[in-house]
């Protein structure tokens, strides 16, 4: 198999060093530099990739997937904050007949902690003592606030909600990998759920997995449904 790599960053070289340990060939490596407007992806640059894999920048991935499609490679997109565009992005892969996977977070850890959440939603969302409260914290350079992970967290949160809002707070400091903390709070106590990721490892894993599910498929995949799949559960 044959990765590509849009986006030649921390994420990028971490995923590259998974398809090496994995047996995977690797390239062509396009850094932002590399592929101004999604130019450097073409039918010649892509020729025997069966993959891209694709950690940029928001403001480049519709660039990247028109590109992507033209050039007829499947693709998964590991950045985020860039949803707004995702109707144009499901025409282009359905007219194309390319596959792409997208996911607010590929962590196997996080998407482990969707399941927990969204059962401990349908459990205590029902009663009206209790409200509930999210909390993220991310490094300074992530531009998207709150994540889309959090986003991901509330969506699945809200239909168990009636109409009780959910408080979101977000940090930006440091050098914070990521951390989601879901709160239920009553008069009598407080449930606290955390996820707290240790460095950008489980994200890598994760979109590398994404790449071996995604090969020779068609169609745009939310990666919380693949993982579902990849771990056999309904």
């Amino acid at each position: 198999m044959r990765i590509a790599l849009l986006g030649y960053g921390k994420m990028g070289k971490m995923v590259e060093a998974i398809a090496v340990r994995e047996g995977w060939d690797v390239g062509p490596r396009l850094d932002i530099e590399d592929n101004p407007g999604g130019r450097g992806i073409t039918a010649d640059s892509m020729k025997g990739v069966d993959v891209a894999v694709e950690f940029s920048q928001p403001e480049a991935v519709m660039a990247n997937i028109e590109a992507a499609a033209r050039a007829g490679v499947n693709l998964v997109v590991g950045t985020t904050g860039w949803m707004a565009g995702r109707e144009r992005a499901e025409r282009l892969v359905a007219d194309s007949g390319i596959g792409l996977i997208h996911g607010a977070n590929f962590s196997p850890g996080m998407n482990l902690f969707f399941e927990i959440v969204a059962h401990a939603s349908r459990l205590v969302g029902s009663n009206l003592r209790y409200d509930s409260f999210m909390m993220e914290e991310h490094h300074r350079e992530k531009k998207d606030a709150p994540s889309g992970t959090a986003l991901d967290l509330r969506d699945l949160m809200r239909p168990h909600l009636g109409d009780r809002d959910l408080s979101i707070t977000s940090v930006r400091a440091g050098f914070i990998p990521g951390t989601h903390v879901i709160g239920f709070d009553s008069e009598a106590d407080t449930l606290l759920l955390e996820h707290r990721a240790r460095n950008r490892q489980g994200f890598a894993e994760g979109a590398f997995l994404a790449a071996r599910w995604i090969v020779g498929k068609k169609g745009m995949y939310d990666f919380r449904r693949v993982f579902r799949e990849i771990v056999g559960q309904p």
